[in-house]
């Protein structure tokens, strides 16, 4: 044998030993790819239902906040209603008294309003 049929012979065995290194790397890389893509959608998926029921809680929330203020109005209509034939309704309540009504009033009020971003 000849040094060029040596030389080719050599070069043809490095080729198809890179050939399949380079194969196997790729498949196994391919393989990782894939597992990963599978965890990825499924974390995507626990999100999306994570949302859907944050959606909900606050749908429901809101619901409830709705009805809360409705009571709340028919209590105010009920009580001005009872308090139209009282004689001590129209007279003056002290500024204490009224001041320490309102700020209890804007409390509740802010606690339970949802509109505002949470933090």
């Amino acid at each position: 044998m000849n040094k060029a049929n040596i030389t080719s012979i050599a070069l043809t065995i490095a080729v198809f030993v890179f050939t399949v290194y380079f194969g196997y790397s790729n498949y196994q890389e391919k393989k990782q790819l894939q597992k990963d893509k599978a965890e990825l959608f499924g974390k995507i998926e626990q999100l999306n239902r994570d949302i859907a029921k944050n959606n909900q809680i606050i749908a429901d929330n809101e619901q409830s906040k709705r009805e809360l203020e409705n009571q709340s109005l028919e209590r105010q209509e009920q009580i001005n209603e009872q308090l139209k034939n009282n004689g001590c309704a129209n007279e003056r309540v002290p500024s204490v008294i009224s001041n320490s009504l309102y700020n209890r009033a804007k409390g509740l009020r802010q606690s339970a309003d949802t509109s505002q971003s949470i933090k």
